[in-house]
């Protein structure tokens, strides 16, 4: 007869009941840290890349400015020397001139600033992008490329992609699980076994688990509520749950109401500069029948022209300064609404 041998593999499943939800929740924890992380990275981004487009447009401004700034320069020059050869023929006050020659200098003053402002904006853009200062290319000043109206409604989920926003929520997360973690400390520390059923921390075999989970919290837990450290621990990870609940509900707050500062602001710069931009066509006619009437009669002084020049002028730099404000309320609203993300 041929013999039979068997072989008996000795199979062992443990579970600790208190780690069970410490264990989940470490992890989930965990995993919280980890998105935490990347929203502070989009936060960086975000900044990094608003910081770019800011210098760039404020340099395109500046650029703008100076070259306006220069064109009238050279008219007034031509006026400083209108007004001397006026003043030579009696025609005007020596009073007259000098005021003409303060303009001028005045905007010729103005130059050395607007190119120390120039400079000073392409190193910040360069020391950004972490290359020595040097200067920067860039094209002509255009803020008619941004849209003349941007949706007034935006869906509240849009707002979950901020990172302020996205680390409150994780962090309200990550006080979550803390909650838990503390109410799992309240379990006694047992052990299921696949061999041997329920046994204690040495090791021995429980006949009645029941009964020995009674008095095992009986033994254990009594004395540490007597000291009342499982307690407090979970109170404190309760309050500060509530406590991450507010904070995320007032970052929500926040950052809605800066999506609503920034469309508002968008669209009082787009509608100064519908504005300002028919300001500027009617100033530019003023100065051109002003000299016409001055050329041809004699119903207009000369002074007259000067004025409707330095109108024009300053109509001209609002109409530079109400561009890039609209351009600076877009990158405002492209932060608000979370900026770059993966």
């Amino acid at each position: 007869m041929k013999a039979t041998q068997t072989y008996t593999l000795p199979l062992s499943a443990q579970w600790n009941l208190g780690s069970w939800g410490s264990l989940r929740n470490s992890r989930k924890q965990a995993e919280v840290g980890v998105l935490q992380t990347k929203a502070a990275r989009q936060a960086t981004q975000t900044a990094i890349i608003a910081g770019v487009a800011n210098l760039y447009f404020t340099l395109q401004m500046l650029d703008e400015q100076l070259s306006t700034t220069r064109s009238t320069i050279s008219l007034w020059k031509k006026n400083v020397e209108a007004m001397e050869a006026m003043h030579e023929a009696a025609m005007v006050t020596i009073a007259a001139v000098s005021q003409t020659k303060a303009n001028y200098y005045e905007l010729q003053a103005s130059v050395p600033q607007l190119e120390n402002s120039i400079r000073t904006a392409e190193n910040a853009l360069s020391i950004l992008l972490m290359e020595n200062p040097h200067s920067i290319e860039r094209n002509k000043f255009n803020a008619n490329a941004f849209p003349a109206k941007l949706s007034a409604g935006i869906p509240m989920q849009l707002l979950s992609y901020r990172p302020d926003v996205k680390l409150a929520e994780l962090n309200l997360a990550d006080k979550f699980y803390g909650v838990n973690i503390a109410r799992s400390s309240f379990y006694p520390n047992l052990t299921l076994s696949g061999t041997a059923g329920w046994t204690n921390s040495a090791g021995s075999a429980v006949i009645n688990p029941a009964k020995f989970i009674a008095s095992a919290i009986g033994s254990l837990v009594q004395p540490i509520f007597a000291n009342g450290k499982l307690r407090a621990n979970l109170k404190i990870s309760k309050l500060e749950a509530e406590t991450a609940e507010i904070d995320f509900r007032n970052t929500l707050l926040t950052a809605g109401q800066e999506v609503s500062n920034a469309l508002s602001t968008y669209q009082t710069a787009t509608l100064q500069q519908q504005q300002r931009e028919k300001e500027v066509s009617v100033l530019e006619k003023a100065v051109t029948e002003t000299q016409e009437l001055f050329q041809y009669s004699t119903s207009t002084t000369y002074l007259e022209t000067l004025t409707a020049q330095q109108s024009l002028l300053n109509a001209q730099l609002s109409l530079i300064n109400d561009k890039y404000s609209k351009i600076q309320a877009a990158i405002d609203l492209y932060k608000a609404l979370g900026g770059g993300r993966d």
